[in-house]
Formats: structure tokens, C-alpha cells, sequence
């Protein structure tokens, strides 16, 4: 059991320590940010619509399961087809073909998300990537061998495929799980729950992020118009400090991938987050402002 464990583990260690990976790395996160360039005006809406902003969870998971559920579905119809049920064998050739096409949706999806990662997470990213597109290659050039009559070629080429988004998706899983890409950074359920003051009202310059501490929670205290707003300090997306973000209107923006929060209550009105920000109630007494958890 711990061999096994170990050479698991050495499936997310090898391409995460390879430093070469980050030249390729380079590379395709200059194309993803040359098609957003192209994309114009639309580019924020595509964005959020691609890391599920919209959904309130991330897109790139829900649409994983297509391509995998296809591929599957088609590599049990073609052994079902082997044992006798030769008619089983269109429907090997359509759910191959669905998941070829859904693939596409996945990998906009999920290049999306993988363009705010860095270092080593950056890296399993990349190959996460790049096996996806092998195994997609293996898949087509299954569907066209398929359609030449060369159906046995198709299916040694639909098990590689398989076999190769096999890998993918560990690794997508530990990017998931153990690298919380997609996961919710932001507290959960933390802060006072009784009025507790945190600084001087005076201190609020209007139109300035400012950071405190309640309880050992970071918070972004902020004056806009004369009203005070208090969030989480930790951006939902991946950390990213609030305090030294910038005001837009009546929202305030992450500093590090531009995640856009509204003050009242923490909606996520762009992405890349997709989850709302942990907001605060306050109030001003005896010149102090005091925070707690909305009821």
C-alpha cells in the first residue's frame, strides 16, 4: 500500500519539479492572453462565463465530467460490440465523437482557471494540458480510423487516450484537492459575533482600503460615500490581500487577478472568483468602528 502511495505521489511530483515545464508554460499563457486580447470589450463577460462567476462554482469541473463520461461510456460500448453486440458500434462512434467535442468546452474552461496559477502549480497544470490534448489527438485519430473501416486501430486508440486522460485527471484532482485551485480561499464562517471594535473611525479615509484584525481575522475595512464596509481580506479566488486593492464604483478589486467584490455584500461581480466575498455588519461607536458576523 505505501509503494503504491509513493509512486502516486511521484505522478504529481515529477512534472511539478520540472523547471523546463515553465518555457512551455510561458508560452501558452501568452496565447491564452492573446485570445482574450482579440476578444475585445466581450473579453470580461467570456471570462467570467468560463470560470463559472455566473454558476457560483467553477465551470471547468462540471464540465469535466462530458469528455470522461463519453470516453467511458464509448470504450464500454466497443467491449460490449467485441463480445457480439456489433451493433453497439455507432453508439462507440457517437459518444467518441460527443467527447471530443465536449473536450473543447473543458479546456477553454479550464485554461481560463489555470492562467492565475504559478510555480509548481502552474506545472502540473501545464501537463494536466498537454495530456489533455494528447489523449484528444489519440481520440480523433480513433474516430477517423474508425470511419476508414479500420475499426480495431480506433479502439487500441481510444484505450491510449483513455489511458492517458486517466493520468490527466489524477492530476487534475490533486490541482482540485490538495492545491485548492477552484476552491473557496476566502474564511469560513469566522469573525465576531457580538459588536467588536477594530479602529478608529478617523482612521477611514474615504475611498481607502484599510486592514484590520478582529479575533485574528484579516478584515478590509473601507469609507465609500460616507458608509463603511467591512469584508474578508483574503480574496475567495486565491488570497489575494483586498486591503491593497483598488475601488471601482461600489466594489472593490483584487489586486492580484482582478476579481471584483461589491462592498454591500461581498457579491462576486466579476470573476476570476466565483464565490461571493464574506462580508461584515458595522457600525460607528464612541468614534470606533465596530464589526460582527451578519445575522
Amino acid at each position: 500500500m505505501q509503494e503504491s502511495q509513493t509512486v502516486m505521489e511521484q505522478a504529481v511530483e515529477v512534472p511539478a519539479e520540472q523547471n523546463w515545464i515553465d518555457d512551455f508554460a510561458d508560452r501558452l499563457q501568452r496565447t491564452i492572453d492573446g485570445v482574450y486580447e482579440r476578444t475585445g470589450e466581450s473579453s470580461q463577460a467570456i471570462a467570467d462565463f468560463l470560470h463559472g462567476t455566473w454558476l457560483g462554482h467553477p465551470l471547468h469541473p462540471v464540465l469535466t465530467d462530458l469528455p470522461i463520461g463519453f470516453w467511458t461510456s464509448s470504450a464500454a460500448l466497443d467491449l460490449l460490440s467485441m463480445l457480439g453486440a456489433r451493433g453497439l458500434r455507432p453508439g462507440a462512434d457517437a459518444t467518441l465523437a460527443l467527447g471530443i467535442l465536449s473536450a473543447l468546452a473543458t479546456a477553454a474552461a479550464g485554461a481560463t482557471d489555470w492562467q492565475h496559477t504559478v510555480g509548481s502549480t502552474r506545472r502540473v497544470g501545464a501537463t494536466h494540458a498537454a495530456l489533455n490534448v494528447i489523449g484528444t489527438v489519440l481520440f480523433t485519430g480513433s474516430l477517423f480510423f474508425r470511419q476508414r473501416g479500420q475499426r480495431g486501430l480506433g479502439r487500441v486508440l481510444s484505450m491510449a487516450g483513455l489511458g492517458v486522460v486517466g493520468y490527466s485527471s489524477y492530476l487534475g484532482g490533486n490541482l482540485s484537492f490538495e492545491r485548492r485551485v477552484g476552491m473557496n480561499h476566502a474564511p469560513e464562517a469566522e469573525g465576531p459575533e457580538q459588536f467588536t471594535a477594530v479602529m478608529s473611525a478617523a482612521d477611514l479615509v474615504e475611498g481607502q482600503p484599510r486592514l484590520a484584525t478582529v479575533d485574528g481575522l484579516p478584515l478590509m475595512l473601507v469609507r465609500y460615500q460616507d458608509r463603511i464596509y467591512a469584508l474578508a481580506n483574503s480574496c475567495a479566488h486565491l488570497g489575494g490581500p483586498l486591503a491593497e486593492g483598488r475601488l471601482e464604483d461600489d466594489c472593490i478589486v483584487c489586486p492580484w487577478h482582478g476579481s471584483k467584490f461589491r462592498l454591500e455584500d461581498g457579491h462576486a461581480e466579476h470573476g476570476p472568483s466565483v464565490y461571493d466575498q464574506p462580508s461584515f455588519e458595522t457600525r460607528v461607536v464612541n468614534g470606533q468602528v465596530e464589526v460582527r458576523r451578519w445575522r
